[in-house]
């Protein structure tokens, strides 16, 4: 699907939410998902990784804990990767200590959301991501 903008047609982004929480990915998918976002789901590490290997979403939104990888370990294969570059990743953790938040963000997250969030900001957040995506 293809969608007008004022600088021409441009496609749908796929957004990516992998939290082991289905609640929280039910809020997000419903926060996100519109003619400009499709949304995919992840409950745990590696099945964020696999979609992430076959889908390649503009945007990746990651848990900090999870079951199997860690949502930092999901974050640096993404780094590793260099079909993956432009991916931009936003950790979205119940992690608020300037620790946690500081880590994130060295470890190459974009940018980094605390939980509780609200919906209108998180959107706001994910389309900035994608204004600042960068095409390899």
């Amino acid at each position: 699907m293809t969608l007008g903008t004022r600088s021409g047609i441009r496609q749908r982004e796929t957004v990516l939410i992998a939290d082991d929480e289905p609640g929280l990915r039910l809020l997000v998918r419903t926060a996100i998902e519109s003619p400009l976002y499709q949304v995919v789901e992840a409950s745990d590490g590696d099945e964020a990784w696999n979609l992430i290997q076959s889908k390649r979403p503009a945007v990746v939104l990651l848990d900090v804990t999870m079951s199997g990888r860690s949502g930092l370990e999901v974050l640096a294969a993404i780094r590793a990767d260099s079909a993956l570059r432009g991916t931009q990743v936003i950790i979205l953790s119940g992690r608020i200590e300037q620790r946690d938040i500081d880590a994130g963000l060295l470890a190459g997250a974009d940018f980094y959301v605390t939980k509780p969030f609200s919906p209108t900001d998180l959107l706001a957040r994910v389309a900035e991501a994608i204004e600042h995506q960068v095409t390899w």
